[in-house]
């Protein structure tokens, strides 16, 4: 996954690897094996040093999902789905008044996250399972997950779906941000189906698979699975990250929610 997105020196004056994007973060080394184990051992392994690499959330998404929730919150039990470290916990924390939970199937993650627990407070706590097949069952009235769909294949969605569903109550609300795709003739698109191109070359070549693709999810199969898992979902801009030539949002918050019984 994350070899690809390399881009700086591979080595110092003295010959050794050097870290990758920043003095704490991986070693190009490292990145290899991760790039080479499971979607779970790799994230065990890049733990440590996984919140000095620029695929942990960035500050400007936490709070521009921040502001979306106060404005539509307060809310009593919310859940971060595929928590990884942490970092949207204090997100539920501030929205959230009785309870926050944070779910990952990498315990690497899961114990970084642990460390970050005092600072959401006593009512922060943290389970091991896998989205796909979440143990929790009218348990959240939010659930909040920022950037893991890449992890997802399109075959998973109305499994995934199904599972937050079942675990929120009813009039419960399913967030989460997503970014405008980049246009053909810009970088960043041959960038990101480059960068797919060499994840389906490794995942055919190689086991365990890596499941990481920028694009194997569009927009409207998500919000139709969304739909058929039996959320009514609604789009809000992000005003914060622009918008594009042709006037559309750069970033928009998809909330879905599941309707309660006096909506029908």
């Amino acid at each position: 996954m994350l070899i690809a997105m390399y881009h700086g020196p591979v080595r110092g004056t003295t010959g050794k690897l050097t870290p990758m994007f920043s003095p704490e973060g991986p070693t190009l080394r490292e990145l290899a094996v991760q790039a080479l184990s499971s979607v779970e051992r790799g994230y065990d392994l890049l733990a440590p040093k996984f919140d000095h690499t620029p695929f942990r959330t960035p500050d400007a998404v936490l709070d521009a999902v921040g502001t979306f929730l106060d404005l539509t919150g307060p809310y009593d039990d919310g859940l971060d789905l595929c928590c990884g470290t942490g970092a949207g916990l204090d997100v539920l924390a501030r929205v959230c008044r009785r309870s926050v939970t944070g779910v990952d199937f990498s315990a690497g993650m899961l114990a970084v996250a642990r460390e970050r627990l005092p600072d959401a407070g006593p009512r922060a706590r943290l389970v091991r399972a896998d989205a796909r097949a979440l143990p929790f069952t009218s348990g959240f009235d939010l659930v909040v997950s920022l950037g893991a769909f890449g992890h997802f294949l399109p075959a998973e969605l109305p499994g995934l779906f199904a599972g937050v569903h079942a675990a929120l109550r009813p009039g419960g609300l399913f967030a989460f941000p997503v970014l405008a795709p980049p246009r053909p003739r810009s970088a960043a698109f041959w960038m990101l189906l480059g960068f797919d191109a060499v994840m389906r070359v490794r995942n055919a070549v190689w086991r365990p698979p890596f499941v990481m693709y920028y694009r194997a999810l569009r927009f409207g199969q998500v919000r139709r699975e969304l739909e058929r898992a039996g959320f009514r979902v609604e789009l809000y801009a992000l005003p914060g990250f622009g918008h594009r030539a042709d006037g559309s949002p750069r970033a928009r918050m998809i909330a879905a929610r599941r309707p309660a019984p006096a909506d029908f």
